[in-house]
């Protein structure tokens, strides 16, 4: 009978123990659970991309720097350079600012009839507004060739001349790309070969400078050694645009077409600094203008082709073209 009892006693221990086992693997694998449901992203972020870091904006040029506009159309960007709240040009001079049109300022105001009201705002804050200036020509205009700059811009450059074979369009407008480099390298301010200053990497080609960068810096940057001027030429980044081949054009220009201004003098060659994108958003009140005029709904500065970006490219005379 104490056998049976001690029998019974056993079991009933071992089946105590068992279920008191049982419930500890059943409380743990609860608590695994709980803790694998709150680590487990939700419906609504299940999908979704880590969110990205805004880039900076590149403002190319700083308020020391004195600045020569070419083609302003309605002059909305050389306004622009003063109404934008954009802190390292907050203190940019007037004086130092010379903004420039192709146009007569008779022509430029019935092609534009918002640009008389902005040249006269221009005027009162002491920029210089010079009318009747051809891009190709600058170093022989007697306002502009005695002077040097440190950044000489043309936003959106066209020959304007309403070619419809594509061929003859593209060639039309990298000749006055040409000319205009050639014209404009003689009014850059000398000095050392301009340096970057960027956390985001570069990527170089062959022995040049050149890198394409989306932001992360500002302006070529200052110091104590005086730097050379640089070109800022903006283009649409699509077709036809890209056709034109910018950055060929300045760092391996051909010999002198037999219809440029100057077929006898070479064409100077130049080194790409940067290349980065154009955000017309930056830039209060800027504009966009087509040669042709203004066309209602067309050639806005807030806006163009769906998807296409505008991009800056920014060149510096190489050595051996310096004067």
């Amino acid at each position: 009978m104490g056998k049976k009892t001690n029998l019974k006693a056993s079991l009933s221990n071992f089946q105590e123990k068992q279920k008191k086992a049982q419930l500890q693997k059943t409380k743990e694998a609860a608590k695994k659970a709980t803790v694998k449901q709150a680590l487990k992203p939700s419906a609504k972020s299940r999908g979704k991309r880590p969110a990205q870091r805004v880039k900076k904006a590149t403002i190319p040029v700083a308020a020391s720097d004195t600045i020569l506009l070419i083609g302003e159309g309605n002059f909305s960007f050389a306004r622009a350079l003063f109404i934008s709240r954009c802190e390292s040009i907050a203190h940019l001079p007037p004086s130092n600012v010379t903004a420039t049109a192709y146009d007569s300022e008779e022509a430029c105001y019935e092609k534009y009839p918002d640009a008389q009201d902005i040249v006269k705002d221009l005027r009162e804050r002491g920029v210089t507004v010079i009318f009747d200036v051809d891009a190709r020509r600058l170093d022989s205009h007697k306002e502009l060739k005695k002077r040097r700059w440190k950044r000489i811009i043309w936003n959106f450059p066209h020959a304007g001349k309403g070619i419809s074979d594509q061929d003859r369009n593209v060639l039309s407008n990298q000749l006055l790309i040409l000319d205009f480099l050639k014209s404009a390298g003689p009014l850059l301010e000398d000095g050392v070969m301009p340096s970057l200053h960027s956390k985001t990497s570069r990527r170089k080609r062959g022995n040049d400078h050149d890198s394409e960068e989306d932001g992360g810096h500002d302006t070529v940057e200052n110091s104590l050694i005086k730097q050379r001027g640089t070109i800022l030429m903006t283009l649409r980044n699509g077709t036809p645009y890209t056709l034109w081949d910018l950055p060929r054009l300045a760092k391996k220009p051909p010999i002198p077409h037999s219809s440029s201004v100057s077929p006898s003098i070479p064409n100077l060659r130049y080194i790409q600094l940067r290349s980065f994108t154009f955000d017309p958003t930056i830039w209060h009140g800027y504009e966009h203008r087509m040669t042709k005029g203004w066309v209602e709904g067309l050639g806005r500065g807030e806006g163009g082709t769906e998807g296409v970006e505008d991009r800056t490219w920014e060149f510096c005379l190489a050595d051996q073209d310096l004067e």
